[in-house]
């Protein structure tokens, strides 16, 4: 469903009511183009778990990149 930002105002009640009982993902239009979006509980869980998981595969990515480091090198690092 795409509604505009100010046709947001009189149907909040039933954006709200499509995504959180209907599963539906609302994205909120300003001047005919996308800018945002109303989406589930659960739906922001899976994103944010997905973006976890990226960020570890990404620190494991740079940590291979850079090789091992010893204690000393390590708290010199973190305290940059």
């Amino acid at each position: 469903m795409n509604i505009g930002v100010a046709e947001i105002r009189n149907n909040m009640a039933d954006a709200l009511n499509r995504v959180a009982y209907q599963g539906e993902r609302v994205v909120l239009e300003r001047h005919g183009k996308p800018c945002a979006a109303i989406v589930s509980l659960s739906d922001l869980e899976r994103l944010e778990a997905l973006e976890e998981r990226e960020d570890v595969r990404a620190a494991k990515r740079a940590r291979r990149e850079k090789g091992r480091l010893t204690l000393d090198e390590l708290r010199d690092e973190l305290r940059l």
